[in-house]
């Protein structure tokens, strides 16, 4: 197992340099109204970055669910603590958009910045991979960096069901986080990823995150780039969609009052240190 502690090191790595990248951005630039776009790249890069590593060790590096399980509420843990109020999903931006919090102009921003860090990732990875850090490294390197298997082992209209059901599940906790005490949000958020992780991952790896899927999933064969847009972005939009039409017009038409305060949306709208 010591290719796991090669790659636990490279999160870290990951992990810090980013951190530093945000905080100096935002010491260097405090009150530029685009630092925002350059946190949300910074923020989705990281997202990206390690989850290619975790899915490494998954598929390549044959890790025990548990250990991989555990590993993903710890990263989500992190991403959540460090991200700086960055949405880091496409989803989440449409989701602000057609909640009004969010302009047109300024959800377009946001989403770009989301798929370019995406595919820098997919770019950056696989130099690190490249120095042959570990075994694990070295065996990807010599498979090309590339996918043996498509990551959908269900029926195109069941994988998009899973990824539309995620991302509902997903969407509905982040906007109801403010029934949950402060202490417990960031514990409640990974919590969430890391059982919805297990009871789709081995569907279509749960991704439910456009960008995310577009950086780490849409390289596999198996599936025509249509079906991979078709499952992984058709099927967290209908799912953040269904969420927001659920808890932002039904509930408040049956009890008379919304159930999602403006500029909340969870911890995506934490304040920017």
């Amino acid at each position: 197992m010591a290719y796991l502690t090669v790659s636990l090191s490279l999160l870290v790595g990951i992990v810090v340099f980013s951190e530093v990248a945000r905080r100096t951005a935002l010491y260097i630039f405090p009150n530029r109204h685009w630092i925002t776009y350059v946190v949300e790249f910074i923020s989705t890069f990281q997202l990206c970055a390690c989850t290619h590593e975790l899915k490494l060790l998954a598929e390549v590096g044959r890790l025990e669910p548990q250990i991989g399980l555990t590993l993903t509420y710890l990263i989500s843990v992190i991403h959540v603590l460090s991200f700086h109020g960055a949405i880091c999903s496409p989803t989440g931006s449409l989701e602000q958009l057609f909640s009004g919090t969010l302009t047109r102009r300024r959800a377009l921003a946001q989403i770009s910045c989301q798929l370019i860090a995406a595919v820098v990732a997919q770019l950056v990875m696989p130099r690190l991979w490249s120095l042959s850090l570990s075994d694990l490294h070295e065996l990807h390197t010599l498979m090309d960096f590339k996918c043996t298997n498509s990551p959908i082992t269900v029926p195109l209209l069941q994988a998009t069901a899973v990824e539309l059901s995620c991302t509902f599940v997903m969407n509905s906790v982040a906007s109801n986080l403010d029934k949950v005490e402060e202490k417990y949000r960031v514990h409640a958020i990974a919590a969430v990823i890391t059982i919805l992780v297990y009871a789709g991952g081995h569907l279509t790896g749960a991704v439910f995150n456009p960008a995310l899927a577009f950086s780490i999933q849409f390289p596999c064969p198996g599936n025509t780039f249509a079906e991979y847009s078709f499952v992984y972005w058709m099927g967290p939009i209908l799912g953040m969609t269904a969420s927001l039409l659920l808890f932002d017009k039904v509930i408040p038409a049956i009890s008379g009052k919304s159930t999602i305060p403006k500029h909340t949306n969870g911890l995506k709208k934490k304040k920017m240190n």
